[in-house]
């Protein structure tokens, strides 16, 4: 019934230096320089290692930090969240749970009327996939998360 999500080597080894350096050697993009930085289409981000269905553009946010910023993943089962100590400061970092990439952090200075998180990920470790190609692309389920329940 649900679709299956794993560590791909093929993916691994098909990944551009930079998604490379970001996924799998815990790296960090320079700011406004990804590629979803400033999107705006509606879609999902999923993992570029795995394909798993991490984020929405629903829930997406101009943080001005220069990365993508969202309020919530799609679902809390598809990231972990783990004790990052680097670089002199305590963080939270936030993978895959599937893929095991790394994605980027998660910060207590998102909006307050949605929650108040703050996912700070790299576009090196998403791939987009708009609205329109859900289906097509096998994530036809997330389509619901852009309708609107008006009462």
């Amino acid at each position: 019934m649900a679709q299956e999500y794993n560590r791909n080597p093929a993916a691994v080894a098909a990944l551009s230096p930079e998604q490379y350096h970001v996924t799998q050697e815990d790296g960090t993009e320079r700011p406004f320089t990804g590629e979803y930085w400033d999107n705006h289409e509606p879609g999902i981000y999923v993992d570029v290692v795995s394909g798993e269905p991490l984020f929405a553009s629903v829930d997406k946010f101009d943080s001005g930090s220069g990365w993508p910023s969202f309020t919530k993943p799609i679902d809390t089962a598809t990231v972990a969240e783990k004790r990052d100590t680097s670089h002199l400061m305590v963080r939270t970092e936030v993978r895959s749970v599937f893929g095991d990439s790394h994605l980027g952090h998660v910060f207590p200075d998102g909006p307050r009327d949605a929650g108040g998180l703050r996912y700070c990920i790299n576009s090196a470790a998403l791939r987009f996939v708009p609205l329109d190609d859900l289906e097509a692309q096998g994530y036809g389920q997330y389509k619901a998360l852009f309708t609107k329940e008006d009462a």
